[in-house]
């Protein structure tokens, strides 16, 4: 069982402009390819009309409150599709973090679902719910205490391809070559990888994984 120490506010903060860095080419591209689409409908039918349209506050305002609400949709659908698959948004997995269960296993795609829909909550009263991670115990923002996880560093090492040797297992020996007596070629082992206990910005305890 290894225990990985809890990602703290600064290293969380970076994925996150990251992932919203991402979030936000993918929602422009979206709003101009439905204007153009939109635009070019219209002025195709009566030019005048959507002109009276484009300058009417009211339509103005119903068109501003769609926006937002696919803003958060769009936040939404891409929190929940890659915390549930991987525990990992781009963000995270550049920083080397990853989302777990605070029993360490990986989330279904409903936890996931209910942590997007906590960012929410957490971005009320100036972000507080997210200055709370600086200061829990555990780095939990709100949106961790809602859908009941944490935020660990697990470096993108362990998802390297390769193969788990047991600390006790004996050396590889390479066979000889054709001709020469065997000289006993030992094959050097894999690297362990090892995240040491403890919390990142100097507080401690950490998250153990099965």
């Amino acid at each position: 069982m290894t225990t990985y120490r809890f990602a703290g506010f600064w290293r969380r903060f970076v994925a996150y402009m990251i992932d919203g860095f991402i979030i936000g080419v993918i929602f422009t591209l979206l709003v101009i390819i439905a204007t153009v689409a939109y635009v070019a409908g219209a002025l195709s039918n009566d030019g005048v009309r959507l002109v009276t349209k484009l300058t009417d506050p009211a339509r103005m305002a119903t068109i501003s409150a769609l926006i937002w609400a696919f803003s958060i949709i769009l936040n939404i659908a891409y929190f929940t599709y890659f915390h549930g698959s991987t525990g990992r948004t781009p963000g995270k997995s550049l920083m080397g973090l990853q989302v777990v269960s605070v029993q360490g296993t990986p989330l279904s795609y409903g936890t996931a679902f209910l942590r997007s829909v906590g960012y929410l909550v957490s971005s009320l009263v100036f972000c507080l719910g997210y200055i709370w991670i600086g200061f829990d115990r555990r780095k939990q923002g709100w949106h961790d205490k809602i859908a009941g996880t944490v935020v660990i560093i697990r470096p993108a090492t362990y998802d390297r391809a390769g193969i788990e040797v047991s600390e006790g297992a004996p050396a590889l020996v390479a066979p000889p070559a054709v001709g020469e007596f065997s000289t006993n070629h030992t094959v050097a082992q894999p690297e362990t990888f090892v995240t040491p206990a403890g919390d990142d910005d100097a507080y401690g305890g950490g998250q153990k994984m099965p």
